[in-house]
């Protein structure tokens, strides 16, 4: 937890011996909420944080800490970062062969220098910008959403999917080239209005997306590739969306072999704001049991890991820490998706559970 937990509202999720149970921390104390509303998207949707059972903080296991959100639908925003957007274009000419991707970069840094960093989405410079890079036969799809009116927007995990602060996150046993994308992530109820934050790991396998932006689906929706936690903190008078705009994340993976990769990203050089996000997530739909939105990393590693120019990749045994002063700490242990405990808690799982508990008579 942040280390000002005691002045902030957090709302999560607990593994019981009954089953999920929706939980809050609020002025350092915390409690149960199951019997007041048995989902967090119930939760959130009416602000009801009275009521609760009292329960000791101490007792609870890392190992008990859930996704803290189960019917919300998980979106995310990419390329909403200039480092990201490079990387992204940086796939895609190497379609996916992390042994050409230097030599791709360097290329696009030179031609781009310091451009794109400062080129704010949709803006008649943009148009420039895309008409040169046009002319000069570089422009991509992925500049197109870096700099075009439109943010990428996609559904990045099932209802319910997602892994939670000490669980394996999953990617695919057969990428090679794959990196974890520490954010922000939004919360937001059903109508489209931001609530509060968390942390998220986007976990990507950049092999596939490489090869064909259509593979986006393979390379971002897999067993156990979406972890979140390790709660929500709520927006009130302490910590309100400028905390979000102004956010620094931290990231260490230290691998078994011994690697350690440190990296840094900050929400005040992201392309377009996060309420703007919101909106183009929310679109002309209505999510009537809430969403949360990735807001995109600024973390893109290169750094070498074995044969000099093939940058970084995920070794199962590698463990991900994601920090941020305001939200706290979410650490996850990297495995395959064939070998992360395989989802099988659906929608119907989930209410079968709480009717058999009696939390559904209301």
């Amino acid at each position: 937890m942040p280390s000002d937990w005691r002045d902030g509202t957090f709302i999560g999720r607990l593994k019981t011996a009954d089953g999920p149970s929706p939980f809050m921390i609020r002025n350092g104390q915390g409690y149960d909420m199951a019997r007041i509303r048995p989902t967090v998207s119930m939760l959130i949707a009416d602000r009801t944080f009275d009521g609760g059972v009292p329960i000791e903080l101490e007792a609870i296991a890392d190992d008990a800490l859930l996704s803290p959100i189960d019917l919300q639908c998980v979106k995310a925003a990419g390329v909403t970062f200039a480092v990201s957007a490079l990387e992204r274009v940086i796939e895609e000419q190497a379609r996916g062969d992390h042994a050409k991707a230097a030599t791709v970069r360097a290329r696009l840094e030179q031609a781009l220098g310091g451009n794109l960093r400062s080129v704010e989405p949709g803006s008649e410079r943009a148009a420039q910008l895309k008409d040169t890079l046009i002319r000069d036969g570089m422009w991509s799809q992925y500049l197109e959403v870096a700099i075009g009116p439109d943010a990428e927007i996609f559904t990045k995990s099932p209802v319910l999917s997602t892994v939670g602060h000490n669980a394996p996150v999953g990617i695919r046993s057969d990428s090679t080239w794959n990196n974890p994308e520490p954010e922000v992530v939004l919360v937001a109820d059903a109508h489209g209005q931001a609530v509060g934050a968390t942390l998220g790991n986007d976990v990507n396998l950049r092999d596939f997306e490489g090869r064909s932006a259509l593979l986006l689906g393979k390379a971002k929706d897999n067993n156990a590739s979406c972890s979140l936690g390790p709660m929500i903190r709520l927006f009130d008078d302490n910590f309100t969306m400028d905390d979000v705009r102004a956010a620094d994340v931290a990231m260490t993976i230290t691998g078994e072999d011994g690697y350690v990769l440190e990296g840094a990203s900050t929400m005040r050089e992201i392309s377009r704001d996060p309420a703007e996000l919101l909106r183009q997530a929310l679109s002309e739909h209505h999510y009537p049991d809430g969403l949360v939105l990735f807001c995109g990393t600024l973390f893109a590693p290169v750094q070498d890991r074995d044969e000099p120019g093939q940058g970084f990749t995920h070794k199962v045994g590698d463990t991900v820490t994601i920090s941020s002063a305001r939200l706290g700490t979410l650490v996850n242990p990297v495995t395959t998706s064939r070998d992360a405990p395989a989802w099988r808690f659906g929608i119907a799982d989930l209410f079968r559970n709480l009717a058999s508990r009696g939390l559904l008579a209301a």
